[in-house]
C-alpha cells in the first residue's frame, strides 16, 4: 500500500463548508446564538490556515532552537488554559501546572522521540511538534479536570486524600475511555492521517499504540505531579 495523500484544492475545501452552512441555518432558525458559532468557525479557519503556513516555515528551517521555542510556547499556553476551570486560582497554581506538564509530558515526549522512534536529528519538527501537541493537550485536559474536581470536592468538605483521589480519577476518565474506544468506536487522528497518506494500516496501528501509551502516561504523571505540588497551597487556603 503506497498511495500518496490526495491533494485538496480550495474548491474542494469549499465543498466541506456546505453542511456547515446548513447547520448554521438550523441554528439561526432555532434562535441559537449564531454569532458565537460563526465566530468559532471563523477563528478555526484562521487558526488552522495560519498554523499551516507557520509549520511549513518551521519544518523548512530545520532549527532545533526554533523547535524548542515552539515547545516552550505550547507548554506555557497549555498550562494557562488548563487552569481555566479554576480562574480565581490561576496565577497561584500556574507554576505547578507548568512544572507538572513539563515533567510528565516532556519526559514522556523525550522517551518516545529519542528512544522509541529515534528521530534524527533529535528535534525533527514534523515528528516533534505534532507529538508534543498530543502530549501537552492531553496533559492539559487532565490537569484541568483534576483542578476543577479537587476544588469542588474540598468545597463540599471532603478530606484531602478523598478529594485528591476523586480528582485524579475524574482527570483520567477521558483518557481511559479513549483506550476502550480506540479501534472499536474510532480511529484516532494520527492513525487516520497515516492511513490517508498511504501508510500501511499495520504500521499505523503500531504508531497509534505508541501514541496512546504516550497520552496515558503523560496525563497520569502530569496530573499526579500537579496534585502533589499544590497540596500545601490548597491545604493552607481558607475554606468558604
Amino acid at each position: 500500500m503506497d498511495s500518496p495523500a490526495l491533494n485538496l484544492s480550495l474548491s474542494q475545501l469549499a465543498l466541506a463548508l456546505v453542511p456547515v452552512v446548513i447547520t448554521l441555518v438550523i441554528l439561526f432558525k432555532w434562535s441559537y446564538d449564531l454569532g458565537h458559532a460563526v465566530y468559532a468557525l471563523a477563528r478555526m479557519l484562521a487558526q488552522l490556515l495560519l498554523i499551516g503556513y507557520v509549520l511549513a516555515w518551521i519544518f523548512g528551517a530545520g532549527n532545533g532552537v526554533l523547535v524548542m521555542l515552539v515547545l516552550a510556547i505550547m507548554l506555557l499556553a497549555s498550562s494557562w488554559i488548563a487552569l481555566g476551570t479554576v480562574p480565581q486560582q490561576r496565577r497561584a497554581l500556574l507554576t505547578a501546572a507548568v512544572l507538572s506538564i513539563t515533567v510528565g509530558g516532556g519526559l514522556t515526549l523525550a522517551l518516545v522521540t529519542q528512544a522509541v522512534l529515534q528521530i534524527k536529528p533529535w528535534y525533527l519538527p514534523n515528528y516533534m511538534i505534532p507529538l508534543a501537541g498530543m502530549v501537552f493537550a492531553n496533559a492539559m485536559t487532565a490537569v484541568s479536570l483534576a483542578a476543577e474536581r479537587l476544588y469542588a470536592e474540598l468545597a463540599h468538605g471532603s478530606a484531602w486524600e478523598s478529594a485528591r483521589l476523586t480528582a485524579y480519577q475524574a482527570a483520567m476518565i477521558p483518557v481511559i475511555n479513549s483506550l476502550f474506544a480506540v479501534g472499536l468506536v474510532s480511529l484516532p487522528g494520527m492513525m487516520t492521517g497515516q492511513i490517508l497518506s498511504g501508510v500501511s494500516p499495520l504500521v499505523a496501528a503500531r504508531y497509534q499504540i505508541v501514541v496512546m501509551c504516550m497520552i496515558f502516561a503523560s496525563s497520569g504523571i502530569s496530573t499526579a505531579l500537579f496534585l502533589a505540588m499544590i497540596r500545601r497551597r490548597v491545604s493552607a487556603a481558607p475554606r468558604d
